[in-house]
Parts: C-alpha cells; structure tokens; sequence
C-alpha cells in the first residue's frame, strides 16, 4: 500500500508539470520530476493508457483529453443559481428592480431564476417560464453568443412572430441586433415580450468561454429610462462578469 501511494504522488508531481509546460519530453519528466527513467516510463505509459496524457508524433508529452472531460463535468456540476444568487440580490438590492437568470434549452431560454422589486408595479415572470430566443434580452443574449453556425440555422429555421409591440420579426433585422450586442456585451429590449417594459442583459461564461446563462434586469419603461441606461448596462456587466469568474472564466 505504502509503494501505491509512493507512486501515485509521483504521478500527480509528473501532472503538476504540465501546469507550467505545455508539453514534455519523457527526458524533461526525468529532469523535472527526479524520477528514474524506468520508473517515469512506467508512470507516464499508465497516464497516457488513462487519457491523462497524450503522447504527439515528435515523442512529446501533453495533458489528454479526460482533463478535458473532468474539468466541464466540474462545471457542468457548479450550482449556477447557487453562485448567481448572492450577486443577484445584490444588483437587485441595488438598482431596486427585478433581476432575471435564463439558460438556454435547445432552442427556447428557460427562467431558472428571479428576484423581484419591492417596488408596487413589477413584471410578473416566474422561474420555469420559457421564452423564444430571439425576443427579450435575456434570451436574446443567449442567441447572441452561440457559435455562428448555430445562430446562422436558428434564424433559417425560426418563424419570427411577434409576442409583444416590440419583437423583432425581421430576420435581418434580428441578425444585426446580433452582431451589436457581441461587439457591446449587452442588449436592451423594450417591450418584446411584454408592453411597456425595458430590458437590460448581459452573458454569463464558463471556463470555457461558452455562454452558459444571460442576467438581466428588467422593470417598466417609466422607470428604467433612457437616462439610467449607462449605469444599469454597467452594472448588469459587471454582476454577470463577476458569476463568470465564479465559475472559472478568465478574461482574455
């Protein structure tokens, strides 16, 4: 037992390597690792044989795909609502109105979560309500980030009916506001989903720099003015920045 658990710590120092090389020779894992070449030949073929490493045509070492596979099962486990929650009490305590949370399921956005206004007049949306995603901006910004060739077939295949005065039904139209919202890293709707409301909303990522959820802040036009725009879009960003960065997104 003692000489298995020797090894094994040999082979996580061998891992640890690759944090700071992005390959290695066998040589370099003797070097670097101080292990004898019988025995590093050992280790490194039973990580290569468990995807742990993958070995190129010029004889170098790299981490293999099963990191790869652990590291989204990791994110894929992360409690989104769990990590969103705190910073959305804090945007919605802040700008004193509600503050949404949609992920995308297939090709509709889906509430997983809401916190509301204090305020009288509030929007009624409630967890599991689904809505298309190219109307409203949480959904919208779903849309927004997906790979191109997905958003290119959505608006193929997508029938752009109206669900309030203010959804866009224009295919290009909707194509452009695309584009816009990737260059600016929000957008804002006004009445698309339901009359006389505006909506600001920003992407949330995972480590791997996939959209993973839109946040958005959301209340009717009377109160979320032209004049309180520039600060909300801040603000939005920068709470759906900082649930990104919880869950392993790094700036670029």
């Amino acid at each position: 037992m003692q000489d298995m658990n020797k090894t094994l710590i040999k082979s996580m120092d061998i891992l640890h390597l690759f944090r700071e090389h992005e390959s290695l020779s066998l040589n370099d894992i003797m070097h670097l690792s101080a292990t004898p070449k019988t025995s590093a030949y050992r280790m490194v073929n039973a990580l290569v044989e468990m995807g742990f490493l993958e070995k190129n045509k010029d004889g170098q070492y790299k981490l293999g795909l099963a990191f790869l596979e652990f590291g989204q099962l990791v994110t894929n486990r992360l409690d989104l609502r769990k990590i969103a929650f705190p910073i959305m009490q804090r945007l919605r305590d802040d700008v004193k109105e509600a503050v949404n949370l949609v992920v995308k399921d297939q090709n509709e956005a889906i509430y997983i979560e809401k916190l509301d206004t204090n305020q009288p007049v509030r929007l009624f949306t409630k967890i599991g309500k689904r809505s298309p995603l190219y109307a409203g901006a949480c959904p919208r910004i779903l849309l927004a980030y997906s790979p191109k060739d997905q958003i290119e077939d959505y608006i193929k295949n997508t029938a752009l009916t109206a669900v309030s005065s203010g959804t866009i039904t224009n295919s290009e139209t909707l194509q452009q506001t695309l584009v816009q919202t990737q260059s600016d890293g929000y957008t804002i709707s006004h009445s698309e989903l339901e009359e006389n409301t505006t909506a600001v909303a920003a992407p949330i990522f995972d480590s791997s720099h996939r959209i993973i959820a839109g946040l958005s802040i959301a209340g009717p036009d009377l109160r979320l003015s032209e004049e309180q725009m520039d600060e909300l879009i801040i603000k939005v960003k920068d709470a759906a920045f900082s649930i990104s960065k919880r869950l392993g997104w790094k700036s670029t």
